[in-house]
């Protein structure tokens, strides 16, 4: 354990200087989520969370979302989920945009020794309203991650385990006139398996967006919870939690 320590405090100064440098323009988000995941059996669950956001000003939660949906586990490698949620920003502490969203995903894992490679193939409709015009709109978008988990401690994630993780995502849209490749996002952050059915993550999430006119990179320090529960008849396993939303 003690030998790991040198490799925690090596990746803690890296995080540092990353958002530090970020901050020499532009401002520094927050990224906080709650999640629960229930599980049937081995191959069925449930996932809900609930996210805030400050956005605009990091004392100030401008964004939030809740949503939900039902899994398969066909094996440890491949994985299918329908969601649906709804998603809300604010402007002056007004709302200034509703969404509501539905979508399928993939999610295929293999596995490199202890670390583990996962891709996430995902497929959104999406429906917004607008309160001030009244104005509504409805638009596709496809996503494609690649995320690296390692436990750093352990040879597998389980109870009292610290890890690593870091994804890299884009994004990809039909509407016009924004470019067909809307967003790109990478995170990187450390978390601890507290138990079976707890987790932590902290880390930095770089997001940039893409337009005709002007693209913007936004800043996140990232915290989420993760709990999975389990049937009495079958055994806990754990959950990884990582920055996923709009």
């Amino acid at each position: 354990m003690t030998k790991k320590f040198p490799l925690f405090l090596v990746c803690t100064t890296l995080l540092i200087s990353l958002v530090a440098n970020a901050q020499q323009k532009e401002h520094l988000s927050g990224f906080a989520t709650l999640s629960l995941t229930y599980k049937f059996n081995p191959n069925w669950y449930v996932y809900g969370e609930t996210q805030a956001r400050s956005i605009a000003k990091f004392s100030e939660i401008d964004y939030y979302e809740i949503k939900g949906g039902g899994g398969y586990t066909f094996n440890k490698s491949h994985q299918a989920f329908i969601g649906l949620g709804r998603y809300a920003s604010y402007t002056e502490h007004k709302i200034s945009r509703e969404e509501f969203r539905v979508w399928v995903q993939y999610v295929y894992s293999n596995y490199i020794s202890r670390v583990k490679i996962e891709q996430r193939v995902r497929a959104e409709k999406r429906f917004f309203h607008d309160p001030v015009t009244d104005l509504n709109v409805n638009a596709e978008r496809y996503r494609y991650r690649m995320n690296v988990i390692v436990p750093l401690n352990k040879e597998k994630i389980e109870a009292k385990t610290l890890f690593a993780s870091a994804y890299d995502e884009v994004f990809f849209i039909s509407e016009e006139p924004k470019p067909a490749f809307s967003r790109n996002r990478l995170f990187g952050g450390l978390g601890y398996q507290v138990t079976n059915s707890l987790g932590v993550t902290l880390g930095y999430l770089w997001q940039r967006d893409f337009s005709v006119s002007k693209n913007t990179n936004t800043h996140f320090l990232f915290c989420g919870i993760n709990f999975t529960l389990s049937h009495k008849d079958h055994k806990p396993s754990t959950t990884i939690v990582t920055p996923d939303a709009d």
